[in-house]
């Protein structure tokens, strides 16, 4: 006996196509970076010898006494504070700052596309070397992990008041980059940038945050916050003038 065949129903006309949601729902300049610092790290972790390891950790990591004049010159002065962003010091280092970016990050890439988050992670990560460099000349400790960039996204986000939508079918940071007298009214954004200083002070005067190796550069993560803040604007080429920016208020 036959089993009875359902009719094909034909679709309505003018009904929107089915999207199929992508298994990884996060920008493709964000899973660069993601897989960036996970090869790196499998390859610290499990392909290179100890020696190879220390070989790639001078010359990728930024150490901050190489830059006094010291130690002569070498082309590795010029990639160290972009390469020390993809390398990190444990799995809980990595594990944290890898879902921080996809938290911060997506939003971000989504709003101001590939190119411009690209230089925004390169600009942020260069500005938390140069705080700590400034506050540590002569440290001989190796400075690792995205944290200052990805704190400069968290900068971002204030600026946007933590708004997104997803209209496109993604989330993006949403409205005009608001001016810092405005966000500073904003008691959730204040309430965030509190709690933030507050745990980055306390983890990195501390000397320790629970699970991650080494100590915690809090004056790195400063460095970077404050050049996302402040510096957004440069980024984030859709920006266009809100109706009440022509009040007193000013960035």
């Amino acid at each position: 006996m036959s089993e009875p065949v359902a009719p094909e129903v034909d679709p309505v006309e003018g009904a929107p196509p089915r999207r199929r949601e992508p298994v990884f729902n996060l920008p493709p300049v964000v899973l660069a970076v993601i897989g960036i610092c996970v090869a790196v790290y499998l390859l610290q972790q499990y392909v290179l010898t100890e020696s190879q390891q220390m070989t790639l950790l001078y010359d990728g990591a930024f150490i901050p006494v190489l830059y006094t004049g010291q130690y002569g010159f070498d082309w590795f002065l010029f990639s160290r504070p972009f390469t020390y962003a993809f390398m990190h010091g444990g799995f809980a280092h990595i594990a944290i700052n890898m879902v921080w970016i996809a938290a911060f990050g997506s939003p971000l890439a989504n709003r101001v596309g590939t190119l411009w988050f690209a230089l925004f992670f390169a600009a942020t990560g260069l500005a938390s070397v140069a705080l700590f460099w400034a506050l540590h000349p002569y440290g001989e400790a190796p400075l690792v992990g995205a944290s200052g960039a990805i704190s400069g996204m968290m900068g971002a986000a204030a600026r946007f008041g933590f708004r997104t939508d997803r209209l496109a079918g993604k989330a993006a940071f949403a409205g005009p980059v608001l001016p810092i007298a405005f966000v500073l009214r904003l008691r959730g954004v204040v309430i965030f940038l509190a709690v933030w200083m507050i745990i980055n002070l306390a983890t990195g005067l501390a000397g320790f945050a629970p699970g991650v190796e080494g100590q915690i550069a809090w004056e790195a993560h400063i460095g970077g916050f404050v050049a996302g803040f402040f510096g957004l604007r440069w980024f984030d080429r859709r920006w266009q003038a809100p109706d009440w920016e022509s009040t007193d208020l000013r960035t």
